[in-house]
């Protein structure tokens, strides 16, 4: 039966290298530096026979203050205290250390169950100190190396007796942090098997964070004034105004220029991984500096990638001038984003929770034209009065023809046209198709594919000299010169 398992421990311990290892792949960012992890991260994990819900969270900090690190540590007491199990990893290189011993305490007060496992303990190096966690006095300490892989068959004898104490319980739906892209085409229901996929991006600071704590009514997040606070692209499933929905928080965008740190450059994959396998992504704007050039980047990237895309301006309640403000938004919006053009806009405060019902009606309306299908009748009845109101070229006096329009598919709406001569079509031309079918077919904002083909153009034989077969040459005198 499933279980939620939390692991915990001091920054560095090999938390993350762990959760990896039993989700099967490398969702968590992993390097050598401390404190790499900052928020709660939970994936489906699978170790032999068993399932189970895994957490990584925050390496345990002694802090206690209202710092980034000891917002850190609370979020991390509040997982522990939401588990069924604590797996208490120290270093058995670096061996119990001062720290381990104030965190063993808090695990006796608040872990319904704890593990106590060495991690790192292959060789001989970690003897020492896999002898010394018995003096921690929670039992006997697992042997661990969870980049080796070492000790994963006694962790699931030990886990296979806590299945069988929640054997009662209902199988809990552990929610999933990848998601496979969908190659089928059409509209769908979102329903908690395969809810709605959201991607908030932003560069740093801009609320990404603290929007989606309040939109799931909890401080899920670890949120604050410092920039940069998010690093792993984290996922949150939940009922959205009724809506199955799986949000993603990812790490702040900066300049490419300014991005020099390792652990930055991951980060700010992760993010883009995000938007990859998201459906609707959400660019997060703060009022105070909107549409610098990488918000304009950002957005033209979930473009390109195809996705639908909403706007949202936060921080709206600092505006003092909202009436100004909101027509200077649109007129650069249209200005700077003409291939997102028609786009949802939304004003909205993550802090004050303003408008965050209008966010999901534009992100609803978004995704409904992200999947929107137009019947081939109507598409060649439409084709027919654009290519009457404004025909295409005629290129060295030829005339193109466009014969007939068909939608290849949805997510985001692909058009192809066929036609004599698709080479010599040029772009001006199909950006006027490809705003009539905005306009037309009521698809704002949302990517669109447009493809010309010509008529030969699947004939795989199309570029072969004909022949007669060699059989017939001698009969029809073809042979060669020699022969005749």
């Amino acid at each position: 039966m499933s279980f939620t398992l939390a692991i915990v421990g001091r920054p560095n311990v090999g938390k993350s290298t762990l959760f990896n290892r039993l989700v099967g792949r490398r969702l968590a960012l992993v390097d050598n530096q401390p404190g790499v992890t900052r928020d709660l991260r939970e994936g489906q994990a699978r170790l032999g026979d068993l399932r189970f819900t895994v957490i990584d969270t925050a390496g345990l900090e002694e802090a206690t203050d209202d710092s980034l690190q000891g917002r850190m540590r609370r979020l991390t007491e509040r997982a522990v205290a939401s588990a069924d199990v604590a797996l208490f990893l120290i270093d058995a290189r670096a061996g119990v250390l001062p720290a381990d011993e104030v965190f063993a305490d808090i695990l006796r007060r608040k872990a319904a169950k704890v593990i106590l496992a060495a991690n790192k303990a292959e060789g001989r190096a970690g003897e020492a100190g896999l002898l010394e966690a018995y003096s921690l006095g929670l039992g006997e300490p697992l042997r661990l190396s969870a980049e080796h892989g070492e000790g994963m068959g006694e962790l699931l004898s030990i886990l296979r007796g806590v299945s069988e104490e929640f054997a009662g319980r209902e199988a809990a739906e552990a929610p999933l942090i990848d998601v496979d892209a969908e190659d089928d085409d059409g509209p769908r229901v979102p329903t908690r098997e395969r809810p709605l996929q959201i991607a908030v991006v932003g560069r740093p600071n801009a609320g990404k964070s603290t929007l989606i704590n309040a939109l799931i009514g909890e401080e899920r997040l670890l949120t604050g004034p410092e920039a940069g606070i998010t690093r792993d692209a984290i996922s949150i499933p939940f009922d959205w105004n009724g809506t199955p929905v799986r949000m993603f928080d990812t790490a702040g965008m900066r300049k490419r220029a300014k991005v020099q740190e390792k652990l930055e450059k991951l980060s700010v994959s992760d993010g883009l991984r995000a938007v990859k396998f998201a459906e609707v992504v959400v660019v997060l704007l703060d009022v105070e500096v909107p549409f610098e050039s990488q918000d304009l980047r950002i957005a033209d990237l979930a473009e390109r990638e195809g996705r639908a895309v909403v706007l949202a301006v936060n921080k709206w309640d600092l505006e003092p001038d909202k009436s100004r403000k909101i027509s200077e938004l649109r007129e650069k919006f249209d200005r700077l984003l003409p291939q997102l053009r028609g786009a949802p806009m939304v004003t909205l405060s993550a802090k004050t929770g303003k408008n965050l019902d209008r966010l999901h009606a534009a992100v609803m309306k978004a995704h409904e034209v992200w999947n929107r299908r137009v019947s081939t009748a109507k598409l060649n009845r439409w084709l027919a009065a654009m290519v009457e109101a404004h025909p295409p070229p005629a290129p060295g006096g030829r005339r193109i023809k466009l014969r007939y329009a068909t939608q290849a598919k949805t997510r985001p709406p692909g058009f192809v046209v066929m036609c004599s001569h698709p080479d010599k079509l040029s772009e001006s031309y199909a950006r006027y198709l490809i705003n009539g079918l905005r306009e037309d077919f009521d698809m704002p904002g949302t990517p669109i594919r447009l493809w010309f083909r010509g008529q030969g153009d699947a004939n795989p034989f199309k570029n072969r000299t004909k022949s007669t077969p060699s059989r017939l040459r001698k009969h029809l005198g073809k042979g060669p010169a020699s022969e005749r």
